[in-house]
């Protein structure tokens, strides 16, 4: 291989490395719902997976219906950008939802206790919660693949800036397989990264005991919506 196309490759992945790591919207989402919702490791690792390579292959697709279509890059960046605002709002309105959702489940599992009179004279203290849901969560039918395929929706949505600039170079030369080679690299960089960041975040984080991991789900909720704001205002 020539100086010219592995340097191609190393920019490609040395961007990708960069991009995922400053976004955390690449990864901070899926540490959140994993530990909230108790997903094991292969679960973890392929919905992360799953997001991370609808996310690439959103705006791998996007570049070469342009090219085909004769559109500059430069407007092709601003759908890219135009895609990005609405898959922030997405991301924001998931985490709001699901923020809502965890602070009414925190206060169903609330255990309180009511004193029984008996005609004895016996008194005693019964402790309950109003959590009629006796089925984890994650386990619930119907409601394990709902936040997964919302990730994954949004996540396609949500545009991947650097990928066509990077995809530019091998089109104009039509070298079919320096683009393939451009594209499998970005994506397999950024699906490395992705998931080197879920599991080392999630090996290292520890949710509080007691009354905070009542809170576990809206806990998670509110990094989402971060995450969707942090897109949204901070360009991140």
């Amino acid at each position: 291989m020539n100086p010219e196309p592995s340097l191609i490759l190393a920019t490609a992945a040395t961007i990708a490395v960069v991009h995922t790591a400053l976004g955390p919207d690449h990864y901070l989402p899926f540490v959140a719902m994993a530990k909230a919702r108790g997903w094991g490791a292969v679960k973890t690792a392929s919905v992360t997976a799953m997001c991370g390579f609808g996310h690439a292959m959103g705006s791998v697709l996007l570049g070469l219906i342009g090219v085909s279509a004769g559109v500059a890059v430069a407007k092709l960046e601003w759908f890219e950008s135009s895609r990005g605002e609405l898959a922030a709002w997405a991301l924001i309105a998931l985490g709001l939802v699901y923020l809502a959702w965890g602070l009414k489940r925190a206060r169903r599992r609330h255990a309180h206790s009511h004193l029984h009179a008996h005609a004895d004279g016996t008194v005693h203290a019964h402790a309950h919660s109003h959590d009629r849901d006796h089925v984890h969560v994650h386990d619930a039918p119907g409601k394990a693949t709902l936040v997964p395929w919302s990730l994954f929706l949004i996540f396609i949505l949500g545009p991947c800036e650097p990928m066509i600039p990077l995809m530019m170079a091998p089109m104009a030369a039509g070298d079919v397989f320096g683009l393939i080679a451009v594209v499998t690299t970005y994506t397999a960089v950024t699906l490395a990264t992705m998931l080197a960041i879920v599991f080392a975040a999630l090996k290292g984080l520890r949710f509080a005991a007691g009354g905070v991991a009542r809170y576990g789900h809206a806990l998670a909720g509110g990094v989402v919506a971060m995450c969707g704001f942090a897109m949204a205002f901070l360009g991140l």
